[in-house]
Formats: C-alpha cells, sequence, structure tokens
C-alpha cells in the first residue's frame, strides 16, 4: 500500500481544522449574542466575545497591518509544507505541528478579511445575521475575530499578607480564545518541544543533496584526468 505523502497529510489536517474552526465560529456568532454565557460544566463555557488583535485577544498596532501579517505569515507556512511535502525523513508529528500552525493562522485570516462583511453587529440580546441585507459591520479586512472557548479552571482570594496582590480575588485560566487559537498556541509548543531538531534539518538536507550530486563530477573528473 503506497504511504500517503506529507503533502496530502497536511492539505487533510488544514481543511479539517479550518472547518471545524468556522463552523463553531459561525455557529456561535449566529446563535449567542455578544457577551453570552453557557455553563458545559464548572470549569468549561462557551463565552461570545470578539477582539480586533491578536490571539487570546491580545492588542497590536493597526487592524489592517495584523490582517496582512497574517496573510503574510500563512502564506509562508504554505510555501513551507509544499517543499517539505516530499520529504521521507520528517516524522508525521512534525508535518501535523506545521499543518496545524498553518490551519490556525488561516482560520483568524478568515475571520479578520470577510466576517465584517459577512455579518452585521447588533446590540444583545440580538444575535447577528448571515450575509444581512445592510450589509456587515466593518470594511473588507477589518473584521473581529470570534473567540468562545472558555476554561475558568479555578479561582481564589488571595490572603492579605501576599505583597502586591493581598486581598485581591484571582481566576485562573482567564483568556478565551478559539479553535484556532488552540491549534496555534498546542502545534507551536510541541513543535519545540519534540521536534526542534527537525526546524533546521531542511537546509542541512538541501546542503547534503548538493553534495551528493557534486560528488559523482568530480569522481569523472579524476578518472578523466588520470587516464
Amino acid at each position: 500500500m503506497k504511504k500517503i505523502s506529507n503533502g496530502w497529510v497536511a492539505a487533510i489536517i488544514i481543511v479539517t481544522a479550518i472547518i471545524i474552526d468556522q463552523a463553531l465560529k459561525i455557529w456561535v456568532k449566529t446563535h449567542f449574542f455578544y457577551g453570552e454565557q453557557v455553563h458545559i460544566t464548572s470549569w468549561f463555557k462557551l463565552f461570545f466575545i470578539e477582539n480586533n488583535g491578536m490571539a487570546y485577544g491580545m492588542e497590536l498596532g493597526s487592524k489592517t497591518v495584523l490582517t496582512w501579517l497574517r496573510i503574510i505569515f500563512s502564506a509562508l507556512f504554505i510555501y513551507y509544507l509544499y517543499k517539505i511535502r516530499r520529504r521521507t525523513d520528517l516524522p508525521r508529528g512534525f508535518v501535523a505541528c506545521v499543518a496545524l500552525i498553518t490551519a490556525g493562522a488561516i482560520g483568524n485570516v478568515i475571520d479578520c478579511i470577510a466576517y465584517g462583511q459577512i455579518f452585521n453587529d447588533p446590540v444583545a440580546p440580538q444575535v447577528a445575521q448571515f450575509m444581512p441585507g445592510e450589509g456587515g459591520y466593518a470594511p473588507l479586512f477589518n473584521g473581529k475575530v470570534v473567540d468562545m472557548l472558555y476554561f475558568p479552571l479555578c479561582e481564589w482570594d488571595w490572603p492579605s499578607w501576599v505583597p502586591v496582590v493581598g486581598g485581591s480575588h484571582y481566576l485562573f485560566f482567564q483568556p478565551v480564545f478559539n479553535i484556532a487559537d488552540a491549534c496555534l498556541t498546542t502545534s507551536i509548543l510541541v513543535l519545540l518541544i519534540f521536534y526542534s531538531k527537525y526546524l533546521t534539518s531542511d537546509k542541512k538536507k538541501d546542503d547534503k543533496d548538493k553534495d551528493q550530486e557534486q560528488e559523482p563530477s568530480a569522481t569523472n573528473h579524476d578518472s578523466t584526468t588520470t587516464a
């Protein structure tokens, strides 16, 4: 049985992750009003919010610039996956991590590019409409990223004697994120912990291939000179 190539593995992972990410975002956007929370368990909620910035609600610079940076980032990873599509020396886990990072970047790019055009922005408790007749809420490339996964795992009050934070209430883990953010973060961590040595292997392999191509030529030249 022929082994499936890295290219197909990456393509399947990227398409699957993007579909799951976008399906959940669209469902939340069209069924939840902004700020609505649904308790799944005591430590997991669906909490609909949106952000203008980077992963986990962080903000950095111009919205349009951020969108273009995401597009460039996604394109670079797609190009890298294209380069390694026939490599047989790379573990499937490494390819899967790079594919999930690519999917995560593309998933949030879709929000930034299109969501401002295909959704309106109603006031709670109304929910957003898909392709509203009056048009979207923002220009192209200025859509907001939909977040909904919220894991308030535990909370406590710091004793008054603790420096700086004494007497304050603390909630762990506060960020609200989406499937694309999860793909990016977990894959980067796994990549750095388990597959970091493969990040520089592409150049080494190219150099090795060049050396192997040059060796026969050098041998032939020596044989001709000796004769």
